[in-house]
């Protein structure tokens, strides 16, 4: 207490250019302090929403998660994110620690991927001092987490295109990856989901995230087991919501997990009037590349169409004795049989004129 009294007399006294300066180098030059050091770092390391996005989903795997659940809506310029996961969950005393820095559970090991080195205690950190809010409200050892996160768009902006999906491509060898489209929140998750093939990863409204919740959780557990539980908050939090016997039960426990939602949503839910989602890799189906070149055989075009060798040489002969009209009025000679390519969305047939003759 006394410490901090000091720090206030020294902040009204100086300004908080004292605290924020560790020494003063000379010639404009100066050594910060690691708190502010650490404040700078951490406003460079998210600039967009979807930065928020990746770390969650990498923070969520690293604690153990095989299920991450994204509920996200947006309400004028705010954007509401709620990751809830089946990972190994925050202890109740941690659950603020957590976003100070260099607070972590990896005292061993860190991780690296596409997206750089997990494991410093900074992501947390970062995304609290970049956003509105980011808190833990709902988790347990073993239990699961459900975080939510609030940003203000006039702060930290968001991909202006949030609806186009990414096109998903398979290469020759089967693999799939992501061909084009904004670097919006879905192909963030997109490419987390092809990054880590383990991880089942639902996308959507509150509504149908909740729904998905209900769904699968009576899918993976027995309905005596959740409709006589007497008390919801001891199970995981992902099979919370689907222990709710009426509405009203479901809009407290989804709110209890950061989805709050109203009673006649609740009702469409457990009436089946809100599909559940599939993962975000099985929506969206992988499409196969077209070659550098632009023409496509026309023995398969993009739908998978398939003509045999027969059909294909009939339509060119006929192709050919179409274009004799013009060649017997213009004194024209065909070098060959008409050429038949498809680019894009149309058929293309050409006609080599043999000059010699």
């Amino acid at each position: 207490m006394a410490d901090e009294s000091l720090k206030d007399f020294i902040s009204n006294v100086a300004g908080d250019t004292y605290l924020r300066v560790e020494q003063d180098l000379g010639d404009g030059f100066v050594r910060l302090r690691t708190a502010e050091a650490e404040r700078r770092q951490a406003k460079h390391d998210i600039r967009f929403v979807e930065d928020i996005v990746i770390e969650m989903l990498r923070n969520a795997r690293d604690a153990g998660a095989n299920t991450i659940y994204l509920a996200t809506s947006r309400d004028g310029d705010i954007r509401t994110l709620t990751f809830i996961d089946n990972g190994s969950g925050v202890p109740d005393g941690m659950r603020d620690l957590i976003f100070e820095p260099r607070v972590t559970s990896k005292l061993e090991t860190m991780v690296m991927d596409r997206w750089g080195v997990h494991g410093r205690g900074m992501a947390l950190y970062s995304i609290r001092s970049n956003s509105q809010s980011a808190e833990v409200v709902a988790s347990d050892t073993g239990k699961g987490s459900a975080f939510v996160v609030t940003v203000d768009l006039n702060e930290l902006p968001e991909r202006a295109d949030q609806s186009t999906v990414p096109v998903l491509v398979k290469d020759e060898s089967g693999t799939e990856r992501v061909s084009r489209g904004p670097h919006n929140v879905i192909r963030q998750v997109l490419e987390f989901a092809l990054e880590d093939r383990d991880i089942d990863v639902y996308l959507g409204t509150p509504t149908e995230v909740l729904a998905t919740l209900v769904s699968i959780g009576h899918q993976q557990n027995e309905d005596n087991d959740l409709l006589f539980c007497d008390d919801p908050s001891t199970l995981p939090i992902c099979t919370r919501p689907a222990a709710a016997g009426d509405a009203p039960e479901l809009s407290r426990l989804a709110t209890s997990i950061g989805i709050p939602i109203s009673e006649r949503s609740a009702h469409r839910i457990l009436a089946g009037g809100i599909r559940p989602l599939r993962p975000t890799i099985s929506r969206i189906v992988a499409q196969k590349p077209v070659s550098d070149d632009s023409s496509v055989d026309i023995y398969r075009d993009r739908r998978g169409l398939k003509i045999s060798e027969d059909d294909m040489e009939s339509f060119a002969r006929g192709m050919e004795s179409a274009f004799q009209p013009l060649a017997d009025a213009y004194y024209l000679n065909l070098a060959g049989l008409p050429k038949i390519t498809v680019s894009g969305n149309s058929i293309r047939v050409r006609f080599d004129i043999d000059k010699t003759s």
